[in-house]
Parts: structure tokens; C-alpha cells; sequence
């Protein structure tokens, strides 16, 4: 394993959020001059040295065991995404890695689950987010990404600089919040992608939300959740949002939006698809969005 600064960073992020009831450790008689536990609470619960502790969070050049690890993200109190981030900003050390491979490639099958589920509001999401591909009524319940330009067909972005997303989602700083978490475990697995951190720039200088939620080191696996929208067509839903890892390619990710079956928000997605029908098709069911690297013209 390698080291890096950011391993100290999200260590020091991690820490600063502890506070003594949440380690089980008594209060403290004193008030604390800043956030969290120190270090050598944590050291203690970890069952390593202070100064070993320290380093670590310094980012120094030491390569600690798996056993050890595991010790400093228990008493961390990391969830199980927060643990892989952690053992990732390791085992992909910028300082060691190349640059990933930027082509991303969406396979024919995929194009077909898309236009079978077309009931279903459907994505191909790939590393930093970037939208690859999607159905009809993925881009009538979200935005046109294949309208957009090809350095804008990015699901954070949108989320982040584009007005329409944040009067779409009636949870907005909720769905903002996890889709900082997604970014920063992408960049985990992959420090030496160029174009993810140009986005990470860009919303920096643009977002004092993403600004803050990126200082804390927030991290988010994309799993399973709800989300509530406030559609400008069919008005108010409630819908499941399933995140499928595709085992072909871990950088992909399926994601689907579903109703419950006989619910009112069942209805509105029947009508948004049946309002999309109406309207002069531009575009097949499934579509693939040109890899931004390669990109030479727009869908």
C-alpha cells in the first residue's frame, strides 16, 4: 500500500466528527478548544501508539496492516462505505497509479435493458457520475443530457448548477449532499482522473454547498433510497431509486426510478410517458451519450 495526504485528510475529517458519547468514552471535564476527539483518544481505541496515530494523519510514508486499518476505522466509527474509501485512498495512492483509462463504453445488451424497462426512468451512470446512457423517460423525469453539451452530461453537475434540478428535487440538499459522497469515493478509486478533478474545480468555484460538503469528506456508496420530485409536468412523486452495480465494469453503475404499484406516483409516471409520446420524437428509448473524451459532436 501506498500513502497519501488525502488518507490524512479524511482520517482528520473522520475524527473531528467523533465525539465522546458516540466512542463511549466519558465526557469530557473540559470544554474542547476544537471539534471531535483527539488524537490520542482515537489512538487509544484503536489499540496503537499515539504517535503512530499522528502519522498517519500527517500522511506519512508508512504502510499500516489491514489489522490496524480495521482498528482505526472501527474506532472512527466508519460505516462500510467510509471503510472501502478509506482502504482505497490507499491502494490507489496518487503518487503510484496512472491515469485511468478515460474511455467508457456502455455494452449493446445494457442499450437493450434500457429500451425494455421503458416504463422504468432508467440511467447508465459511469465514473464522476457522468450520464452514458438513459431511456426516454429517464430524460423526461431529469433533463435532456443528450441535449446538453458533452463536458455538461454529468449527473452532479446538473444537480449542483443547473436551477431546474434544485426546484426538481424537493429534498435537494439531501440528494446533494449523497451526490458529493458518490464523487469523492470515485475520486477514491481513481486520484489521477484528470476530468474528476477539473469537475470537482468547477463546482468548488460555483457551489458553496458543494465547497462545504467537500471539505467534510463526506462519503456515499450508491445503494438504495427514496427520493421525492416536484415535476414541472406531472407534479409531486415518491420514487425508489435502486443503484446496480454492473459486475462487468464497476465503474457503472444502473440506476432506476420506480413507483409503487398503485400509488399516485405509479400514475404520474404513467402520464409523464405518456406526455413524452405525445411530444415529436427526437430520439430512440435508449440512447448512448459519446464518451466526453472522444466526444466530436452532439446527439
Amino acid at each position: 500500500m501506498g500513502q497519501s495526504a488525502e488518507f490524512g485528510k479524511f482520517l482528520k475529517a473522520m475524527r473531528s466528527r467523533m465525539t465522546p458519547e458516540m466512542a463511549g468514552l466519558p465526557p469530557s471535564p473540559t470544554t474542547r478548544r476544537v471539534p471531535g476527539l483527539r488524537r490520542e483518544e482515537i489512538a487509544r481505541l484503536a489499540d496503537v501508539s499515539t504517535d503512530y496515530y499522528t502519522r498517519l494523519e500527517q500522511g506519512r510514508n508508512i504502510h499500516p496492516s489491514r489489522a490496524v486499518l480495521d482498528s482505526v476505522g472501527s474506532a472512527l466509527n466508519l460505516d462500510p462505505g467510509e471503510h472501502a474509501h478509506m482502504l482505497a485512498l490507499l491502494e490507489n495512492c496518487a503518487s503510484t497509479r496512472r491515469s485511468p483509462d478515460l474511455s467508457q463504453t456502455v455494452r449493446p445488451a445494457l442499450h437493450q435493458l434500457l429500451g425494455a424497462v421503458g416504463n422504468v426512468p432508467a440511467l447508465i451512470l459511469g465514473r464522476r457520475t457522468d450520464v452514458l446512457a438513459g431511456n426516454r423517460l429517464a430524460f423526461l423525469l431529469l433533463a435532456d443530457f443528450p441535449a446538453m453539451p458533452a463536458a455538461e452530461r454529468n449527473l452532479t453537475r446538473w444537480i449542483y448548477l443547473d436551477s431546474q434540478a434544485r426546484e426538481l428535487f424537493r429534498d435537494w440538499k439531501t440528494v446533494a449532499s449523497e451526490a458529493v459522497g458518490t464523487l469523492r469515493a470515485d475520486i477514491g478509486r481513481h486520484p489521477n482522473d484528470v476530468q474528476a478533478n477539473q469537475l470537482v474545480g468547477e463546482l468548488a468555484v460555483n457551489s458553496e454547498h458543494f465547497r462545504h460538503w467537500w471539505a467534510g469528506h463526506r462519503v456515499a456508496a450508491a445503494s438504495a433510497g427514496s427520493v421525492r420530485f416536484h415535476h414541472p409536468v406531472v407534479g409531486d412523486l415518491e420514487l425508489n431509486v435502486e443503484n446496480l452495480s454492473l459486475p462487468d465494469d464497476p465503474d457503472q453503475v444502473l440506476r432506476m426510478y420506480t413507483a409503487k404499484p398503485g400509488s399516485p406516483s405509479a400514475d404520474s409516471l404513467t402520464l409523464l410517458g405518456s406526455y413524452g409520446a405525445e411530444q415529436a420524437p427526437t430520439r430512440e428509448p435508449a440512447r448512448t451519450l459519446q464518451n466526453k473524451a472522444s466526444d466530436t459532436q452532439t446527439p
